[in-house]
């Protein structure tokens, strides 16, 4: 036996390139790991570092072209993998090694129920059919906690929630108890709470099955709950390789530092009962009608938002944290009469609950909104300064060309873009700098209220904290008032000076977050907080209330 033969998986000196238009570039450049059984190693990094490159490779997975692996060996129990025949690679992928993807909607089958989907793994690996086989796929199903699994069969995708969509991905590479999980970002998507669950839920199922896991990850805090070794990427490079406590309490590489330094850091301001109220709303109600029958007449109301009273105020940040479906976002949308609502809002002293879209207009430049998908939000065939300045052709039509380009100049000058950039497009940007323009586009006429929904989720823990600074300096400056919508709860703590907890469309907690954040009162409010907080993955989770 070899020594790479020692391990459950070896990667040996992994080059993978991709060739598009004559351009070469180098995306996983000599990296080298191994698993053993039982262990699980976190492969972290930030966007574009190379790390699912690296696990597509182990599977063959990537496109080709115009990925090229260009050298390298990797060894799956002693068989070698990148030069194995296809049938070989048909019996390796969903049986011995399994793989979990990062956005179950789109790794699901629309077309297909919650039992074929899995069924389809069964029969092809263990040629399982029929009876024998729902059996199977019941017990899988509960294994993964999906509740009364015989109603689930016959669910699609879309008749899921974002936890139930991950748990059947679970669930179908679980089928075969595979020897090695690939589990690629399984949690970015997920609310805290069902992120706790399905970390928990893969710890378990791994010590039952003796499995082995590598882990893809940005998310450090997932990292040290989670992680026996951990392995650092940077520019298609592995930096550092450690034990995982070693790593988090003695970083040696620069950039494993950085990383490591990248929580959002500082407090808010302090909650300030003498500043002017910006925005405010009482006993607030927005209600969606369930229409049924040929005549579709209203048989009952979704409670999106029930009932809420906010009041925000010049400087300060009230924070709007819950689990998806709480009515967060319902509620900014409302306050901004983007949807129709019940119960008065009044902005600047005045009452806008019966305003219409004409009424509004005038408004429009002392209220913004920026969205949590800057790639989604920013028109792809506009550049930055059509994007930045429509706002103002709107809100400012005397103003001269070059008056309008001074002030988008400005602008992204504020938000760390050079003005020189701004003829460029969307895509010639990264995510964090999309998210500054989509920031200068708000910023850009001068708002005194702005509401920021998850506008940090769907960037890289550094970048995290980069948009977090930049929020606290612009409001400094210009005295804002924010509404920061938010499911991450360490960003809402370094923001917030007011928090608001909301669940099923009510309000069950409210006050100062230094408060709530020291003494949560609500049992949700705890779960919530333990979930995002707490270090130690295979302590039991609050339960919470159905």
């Amino acid at each position: 036996m070899t020594g790479s033969d020692r391990h459950l998986l070896t990667v040996n000196g992994l080059a993978v390139n991709f060739v598009q238009g004559g351009k070469v570039t180098h995306a996983v450049k000599g990296v080298s790991f191994h698993i053993d059984k039982g262990e699980t190693l976190a492969l972290v990094g930030e966007s574009g570092s190379g790390k699912s490159v690296s696990a597509l490779s182990i599977l063959r997975l990537l496109p080709v072209p115009p990925a090229e692996i260009v050298s390298g060996e990797i060894r799956f129990r002693g068989e070698e993998l990148l030069h194995a025949p296809e049938r070989k690679l048909r019996e390796v992928r969903g049986d011995r090694i399994a793989m979990i993807f990062q956005e179950p909607m789109t790794s699901l089958n629309p077309l297909h129920t919650v039992e074929k989907q899995i069924g389809e793994i069964l029969e092809v690996h263990r040629g399982i059919t029929g009876e024998k086989a729902r059996a199977r796929i019941i017990e899988l199903l509960e294994k993964v906690g999906i509740h009364e699994p015989e109603k689930r069969l016959s669910s699609y995708p879309h008749q899921l929630s974002g936890g139930q969509r991950q748990r059947i991905m679970i669930a179908m590479a679980l089928a075969n108890e595979p020897d090695l999980l690939i589990a690629d970002e399984p949690t970015t998507a997920l609310d805290v709470t069902v992120q706790a669950q399905i970390l928990q839920l893969l710890k378990r199922l791994q010590r039952e099955q003796g499995m082995a896991m590598l882990l893809i990850t940005h998310d450090l805090t997932i990292v040290r709950r989670i992680a026996d070794r951990v392995a650092v990427m940077k520019d298609g490079e592995l930096v550092e390789q450690k034990p995982t406590e070693e790593l988090f309490t003695r970083p040696e590489h620069p950039y494993t530092q950085m990383l490591l330094a990248s929580e959002p850091k500082g407090d808010p301001p302090p909650p300030d009962e003498t500043a002017p109220v910006v925005m405010e709303a009482e006993n607030l109600k927005v209600w969606f009608p369930i229409k049924r029958g040929f005549l579709r007449r209203t048989v009952g109301h979704v409670k999106a938002v029930n009932g809420v009273s906010v009041r925000i105020r010049q400087g300060q940040t009230l924070g709007v944290v819950g689990e998806s479906g709480s009515g967060k976002t319902t509620l900014g949308l409302a306050l901004l009469r983007l949807i129709p609502s019940e119960g008065p809002i009044v902005f600047m002293g005045r009452h806008i609950e019966g305003f219409d879209a004409k009424a509004m207009r005038p408004l429009r430049r002392h209220m913004q909104i920026v969205f949590q998908d800057p790639f989604g939000s920013l028109s792809p065939r506009m550049s930055i300064r059509q994007i930045v300045e429509e706002g103002l052709l709107i809100q400012a039509p005397d103003l001269t060309w070059n008056e309008r380009v001074a002030l988008v100049a400005r602008a992204l000058d504020e938000v760390g873009i050079d003005p020189a950039a701004m003829e460029r497009y969307p895509h010639e940007f990264s995510g964090g700098q999309r998210q500054r323009i989509a920031i200068a586009r708000a910023m850009v006429l001068q708002p005194r209220f702005v509401v920021l929904d998850e506008p940090t989720s769907a960037l890289d823990l550094s970048v995290q904290a980069q948009i977090v600074d930049l929020l606290r300096d612009l409001q400094k400056r210009h005295d804002l008032a924010y509404m920061f919508i938010s499911h991450d709860l360490r960003v809402v703590k370094a923001l917030a000076s007011e928090l608001l907890v909301m669940r099923h469309g009510e309000v069950v907690e409210q006050g100062p977050a230094a408060e709530i954040f020291a003494r949560p009162r609500h049992p949700y409010t705890r779960a919530l907080l333990k979930a995002a907080f707490e270090v130690e993955v295979e302590r039991e989770a609050d339960v919470l209330e159905t």
